[in-house]
């Protein structure tokens, strides 16, 4: 294995191989039949009164990275996290977390690992009606029974670092929509988990609110740099907030990448489709845009870019001065941008040839 390998290893914190998920009685039945006749989702419900919710997914996730799975509802996204923590338990396949076969874990040791490694943050809150602010971002650490001073001090913390330190002797009901949903991520912060799975924490929140906890929810990625799997319906979300998306469809993934790769490079028309009204402007970077030198001279007073300056940035060079755009990396000049390069990229959404 070569260095960049180790690297890559290293790095991996969620394996995901083969997983199949078929609700039904006779799920083994409908997986062999499956892999042996090639049977749809609408041949394995009519003869094995069985439902694909999730079909031969493997991935694999990077330490620290925010890992966005999406799709339309019905695409297996949530069914495929609730895996990640034994939730449900998968028909065929395995999952790693941090070298851990997931499956294999024993009822205890796997109480131990949802309480120590996962944390979870969900659409409704699930916040405790009866209990405090500061006693519902404690609970993770009291299932561990930290005692009382320790985790009340660690709650106290997640709620500064959340900006709701105000807020720790109120209830739950007294709090607005986003301050709850805050609270919630104080909750599953609080444990110091490995991992974050977020199911659609947003997706019920008003707009000017879901932008806001976006914002919250990068700053504290970026101080705290958990490894996050956040699942949502709205490719304006996950484009904002994933380092890579995976985009689900029947229970397959049909595409992984970042969400420039996916916008220039849609791996089928039912992706092209679906990211069809995302605004390239802050998506597109200089290199996907760049032409090859080609041995041209290079002016003195040369406008030049990074290779990741975004597309509205270079639109508005180019609309200042009519020039070439130059771009380099880490100093060597490694490409050339022209008007009809920015032009045709908007309009068609794919490199330049």
């Amino acid at each position: 294995m070569s260095d960049m390998d180790n690297t890559q290893a290293e790095d991996c914190m969620i394996k995901v191989s083969g997983v199949w998920k078929i609700f039904g009685a006779k799920a083994d039945a409908a997986l062999a039949a499956i892999r042996n006749e090639g049977l749809g989702k609408a041949e394995v419900l009519e003869r094995f009164n069985a439902v694909v919710g999730v079909a031969d997914v493997s991935l694999e996730i990077n330490r620290g990275e925010i890992f966005c799975i999406m799709g339309l509802s019905g695409s297996g996204k949530s069914t495929l996290v609730r895996h990640f923590n034994r939730l449900l338990e998968p028909t065929a396949g395995s999952i790693e977390i941090e070298g851990i076969d997931v499956m294999g874990l024993p009822p205890k040791e796997l109480m131990d690992f949802r309480n120590k490694k996962i944390g979870m943050v969900f659409q409704n809150f699930a916040l405790m009606p009866h209990r405090s602010v500061l006693d519902n971002v404690a609970m993770p650490l009291e299932i561990r029974k930290v005692n009382k001073n320790d985790r009340m001090a660690r709650a106290s913390k997640m709620l500064e670092i959340v900006e709701l330190s105000a807020w720790g002797n109120k209830f739950a009901h007294e709090l607005s929509g986003g301050m709850q949903q805050r609270v919630g991520l104080a909750r599953a912060l609080a444990a110091d988990p490995d991992v974050l799975l977020m199911d659609e924490p947003f997706s019920a929140l008003d707009p000017l609110i879901r932008r806001q906890l976006q914002d919250e929810f990068l700053r504290l990625s970026n101080i705290l740099k958990k490894t996050t799997v956040f699942i949502t319906h709205d490719l304006d979300e996950a484009v904002r907030i994933g380092h890579r998306i995976a985009i689900m469809r029947d229970g397959r993934v049909i595409q992984i990448g970042t969400a420039e790769d996916i916008v220039m490079h849609p791996a089928d028309d039912y992706v092209a489709d679906f990211v069809a009204g995302i605004s390239r402007l802050k998506v597109v970077r200089a290199h996907a845009v760049m032409q090859p030198l080609e041995g041209r001279s290079i002016p003195k007073d040369a406008q030049r870019v990074n290779e990741s300056e975004s597309l509205s940035t270079l639109i508005q060079m180019a609309i200042d001065d009519d020039n070439p755009i130059f771009v380099e990396d880490n100093g060597v000049d490694v490409g050339i941008i022209r008007r009809q390069d920015l032009l045709r990229t908007v309009i068609e959404g794919t490199e330049v040839s």
